[in-house]
């Protein structure tokens, strides 16, 4: 697979996600890497799905104005690894997405299993 194809179907996952989580997505890019580089499999783990790296909303206070946009970056090698079928890759890609957009909301895993939207 491709970063191209894998990006086509991050943009269809990012379609299906709960349209107020959509609506809500302030001052974000989401990108692909094909995996994660050298530092950060050092600091989170070499098995590394996705990161966030920004400020969550619930940090955010007057301060906040003309900062660069956060960040979210989908590792295609490690979301896709392991899925046989393009309906469980995309699903996996949902997945974290959901995981790193909650982290953008200052949410954790059990919040979104709480609301039902993991």
């Amino acid at each position: 697979m491709t970063i191209e194809d894998f990006e086509k179907l991050a943009a269809q996952a990012i379609k299906k996600l709960p349209r107020e989580f959509r609506a809500r997505l302030d001052n974000v890019v989401i990108t692909v890497a094909a995996s994660p580089s050298r530092a950060q499999a050092r600091r989170f783990g070499r098995g590394l799905l996705g990161l966030y790296e920004g400020v969550p909303l619930s940090e955010r206070g007057s301060f906040y104005s003309g900062a660069m946009p956060d960040k979210i970056t989908l590792f295609m090698d490690n979301i896709a690894a392991g899925r046989r079928s393009e309906a469980e890759l995309l699903g996996a890609i949902r997945h974290t997405l959901m995981h790193e957009i909650a982290h953008h909301f200052g949410m954790d895993d059990d919040e979104l299993i709480e609301k039902g939207l993991y």
